[in-house]
Order: structure tokens, then C-alpha cells, then sequence
């Protein structure tokens, strides 16, 4: 894969999938509500041609007044999208984002894909959202946060799958990485032997 690379942004192109697509929808809808967000996890892998399935796309979005969620609640529902798991706007901010519950919005009518969307709780997850890194895909823009705590993360998580992200990832951008950064949040993830077994351990 070729791309162009910097710390804060990433250019790249190939063929859009009907996964991108619905990503770009989605996220273009954010852009227009002037929210803040970045996309984390598995979706991150796909989108640099790791080649998995997924059910969710898992983001989180800055800390909004209820009146500009409503904003945004109106047009997604005036798209394509619904929320899956809360009936209104005022039940979805204050009964699941304020409280660190996930909402989900998936294309009306279906479950797969959906966006899972959280406000930040974790110093990690404000990182995520105050380190964003600029994804240009055809010119199409999508924010995640640095891969660096991309593939920590991945390692923290546990799974083979979150594994095979993170080396994927790895692999794909070594030679772009801050490697001193990388290091230490994989050292304060408390995740070095997993680092040593899934990243630096030569098969």
C-alpha cells in the first residue's frame, strides 16, 4: 500500500468498499455538525486493507450540550440512519452517553453495519480525540487518533483478532512510527510482553 504520511495525517488511495462508504456517510454528517470524533479499534485495520469482518465501527465524539446532540439526532434520522438501542434523543444523551453507555446507529432497517458512539471517559479516549490524525481515502476524509495508541490499544484488548490488528497495523506503518511514543503507551497500557510476542518477535 502506498501512502503519504505525516503525524497528522495519512493520503492514500484504493477502491471504496460499501463499509467506507456508509463510514464516509456517517462522518460527513458530523463533519457538518461541527462535532469532533475519532474512530478507534477494528475499523482502523480494515481501512488499511487488513481484510476482516466487522459488526461496529467504535468512535467517540467530543462532549456536546444536549441541544447540539438533538441537532445532530435530527439529521442522522433525516438521512439514512436510526439509533438501534435508544427510542429518543433525550434517552439516548442522558440515559446512555452521559452515563458512558454506548448509542448505536446503524443504516434504518438494519443492525450490521452500526456505529457505536461514546462520549470520552478515559484519559486515553480524550487522547484519542485531542491527537487526531487526518485520514485522506480518495480525498475523503475520516479521523482516527494516532496509530501509535491504535496498536497499543489493539494489544491491550487482548483478543487474537485485537492482536492481528495491532500487527497489521505495525507493519504497515513501522517505518512512519514514533517508535518512543509507541513505546511508552504500550508501557502504560501494561502491555510489553504482548508487544514483544505479537510486534518484535521475529517468526
Amino acid at each position: 500500500m502506498e501512502f503519504e504520511y505525516s503525524k497528522t495525517q495519512i493520503k492514500f488511495e484504493r477502491e471504496l468498499s460499501n463499509l467506507d462508504k456508509l463510514v464516509l456517510r456517517f462522518t460527513s454528517i458530523l463533519d457538518r455538525q461541527k462535532i469532533k470524533y475519532a474512530i478507534i479499534s477494528g475499523y482502523v485495520a480494515i481501512l488499511f486493507g487488513r481484510s476482516r469482518e466487522t459488526e461496529d465501527i467504535d468512535l467517540f465524539i467530543e462532549e456536546i450540550p444536549f441541544e447540539k446532540f438533538e441537532q445532530l439526532w435530527k439529521e442522522l434520522y433525516n438521512d439514512i440512519f436510526e439509533c438501534i438501542n435508544a427510542p429518543d434523543a433525550k434517552e439516548a444523551y442522558f440515559e446512555y452517553l452521559k452515563n458512558q453507555t454506548a448509542i448505536r446507529f446503524a443504516r434504518r432497517g438494519t443492525f450490521i453495519w452500526n456505529f457505536e458512539i461514546k462520549f470520552p471517559k478515559t484519559k486515553y479516549n480524550k487522547y484519542s480525540l485531542n491527537h487526531q490524525v487526518e485520514v485522506l481515502l480518495n480525498n475523503n476524509k475520516i479521523m482516527t487518533s494516532e496509530m501509535e495508541l491504535q496498536i497499543a490499544f489493539k494489544l491491550s484488548l487482548g483478543s487474537d483478532k485485537d492482536f492481528e490488528d495491532a500487527r497489521h497495523l505495525y507493519n504497515i506503518f513501522k517505518e512512519h512510527l514514533d517508535t518512543d511514543l509507541l513505546k511508552n503507551q504500550i508501557s502504560e497500557l501494561g502491555v510489553q510482553k504482548r508487544a514483544e510476542k505479537v510486534l518484535w518477535k521475529k517468526a
